[in-house]
């Protein structure tokens, strides 16, 4: 089927809800569409280099990337956690967070806000177009918080995975050996909680079929099944591992290097000097990173599951398959650890991105264009044959299978929290929104991006932090009180 009659079955069902129908209603009226099938795995905490690399052991996402096109220069525009997702599944900027306030069941950080217009989100829009749709995921927010019940309610399936974050199973029912070997003593006391909790309540230290990774990624072989049967289907498959707490049992840890003492399993966010004593921040920090790629190995199994029931089902000629992360993690670079909103280098905002086309046009290849999570959905709807909605204002990358350039792009920006982020070709700049705290570095000539020198070019930071603003509609706003890592 041409993609311009699945236009028309995507105007008509628009046309419908305009007239007063109900999402949950559209079922009965859309007709089934002739594109192709879509899975989405959107993957927590997964940093570039951990899969482009090839210092982790990632086979089943090396075949993705053998499969299909790979953008090298991809960053958020929004991050952490939870305004990523809106990005990538709202299809448009959410950065600067303009007229943000708390919502309860969500974190209290700039971003960190429902999913507006959900009935123009991804999975809304291919459901209206007859896709079968379902969502899985372990992700604490999404899955459980109350201001994405409409989320929930927007697809035909969707299944949660609950636990990552507190959950029904109390820290004492872990054995006292079981939670001292993962609570190293320069885990602080926050954590230490937080890490027993996980521990309590996935129980897998000795299996890995009880990590969430497995979990989800289970859940996601039942939906596929299902999906399969009800074709065209979207399935989007959003697991929260790799993100800490890291506890992945003994043959994943040990493929990375051996440890004779209690495991830091997770990091304290900030600079290593003010965690580890002298003696310690060499061990700490290197069995972080390998603690940080047994879970990445873990996870990448587990996909493998999923990938492996596409093949079987003979599915990968009739499907889309995108892979994308949120955002990166510190492991030591610069002198930090964790999410660090004042320190946005590329080990926390380039994040991988792949999208293998049916016909695996452009198999292998890659491309520097400066893409960004919020240009997931377009491109997504582009290649099902559906009309994105006018409110995504993200760039359809799918015209690469196409020999053709998707709009001109010097540079890609965005933010975390109170803090903007800018990067060219050449500069990297970022600071507090007020503007404050500025690090600008010369890619050409530093590309570690170890020498501020915002000091030294200060026509540079004012021309990018100027392009900022204009982007972002003005004046940047700042929520004080609200710098989650100081």
């Amino acid at each position: 089927m041409s993609g311009n009659s699945t236009r028309r079955r995507f105007l008509a069902t628009s046309a419908a809800t305009a007239t007063g129908v109900a999402l949950g209603d559209l079922d009965a009226l859309a007709q089934r569409p002739g594109g192709p099938n879509l899975i989405l795995v959107i993957v927590d905490s997964l940093r570039a280099d951990a899969v482009y690399d090839r210092h982790i052991h990632t086979p089943n996402i090396d075949r993705l990337l053998a499969s299909g096109l790979r953008f090298t220069s991809a960053y958020p525009e929004a991050m952490p956690t939870v305004p990523a997702r809106n990005s990538i599944l709202g299809g448009r900027r959410t950065f600067p967070f303009r007229n943000w306030h708390d919502y309860p069941g969500l974190l209290n950080s700039p971003g960190w806000s429902p999913l507006r217009d959900v009935n123009e989100s991804l999975p809304a829009v291919l459901r209206r177009a007859g896709y079968w749709t379902a969502y899985v995921t372990d992700n604490p927010f999404l899955g459980f918080s109350r201001p994405y019940a409409p989320l929930r309610a927007s697809v035909n399936s969707f299944v949660r995975t609950g636990g990552q974050i507190g959950g029904s199973h109390p820290v004492s029912s872990v054995p006292d050996k079981v939670l001292r070997h993962w609570l190293h003593p320069s885990i602080s006391p926050d954590k230490r909680k937080r890490v027993g909790l996980y521990l309590a309540n996935s129980r897998y230290w000795n299996n890995e079929r009880r990590s969430f990774a497995a979990k989800v990624m289970k859940d996601a072989v039942r939906a596929l099944e299902h999906g399969s049967r009800r074709r065209p289907f979207a399935l989007i498959v959003d697991t929260y591992e790799p993100h800490e707490p890291w506890t992945p049992p003994p043959p994943y840890v040990d493929m990375y290097g051996k440890w004779g003492d209690r495991e830091p399993a997770m990091p304290r966010y900030g600079k290593v000097d003010n965690w580890l004593r002298p003696g310690q921040r060499g061990p700490v920090v290197r069995r972080l990173r390998e603690l940080y790629a047994a879970e990445v190995t873990m996870t990448d199994r587990w996909l493998g599951v999923l990938m492996n029931r596409v093949h079987d089902l003979g599915l990968e000629s009739q499907t889309v398959i995108a892979l994308v992360a949120d955002h990166g993690i510190l492991l030591g670079e610069h002198g930090w650890t964790g999410k660090i909103s004042t320190a946005l280098h590329p080990a926390l905002t380039n994040v991988p991105m792949v999208i293998v086309d049916p016909a695996h046009r452009r198999a292998g290849q890659f491309s520097r264009y400066f893409a960004s999570t919020h240009d997931i959905a377009p491109t997504l709807l582009s290649m099902m044959g559906v009309e994105a909605p006018k409110r995504m204002n993200g760039v359809d990358l799918s015209v690469k299978f196409e020999g053709r350039q998707p709009p001109k792009r010097d540079y890609a920006f965005g933010g975390y929290g109170n803090s903007f982020y800018i990067r060219t070709r050449r500069w990297a700049l970022w600071g507090r929104n007020k503007p404050a705290r500025l690090h600008l570095f010369d890619k050409r000539h530093d590309p570690s991006e170890g020498r501020n020198v915002a000091r030294r070019h200060p026509q540079v930071v004012n021309r990018l932090y100027r392009i900022v603003r204009r982007r972002a509609g003005g004046r940047l706003p700042y929520y004080s009180g609200l710098d989650p890592d100081g």
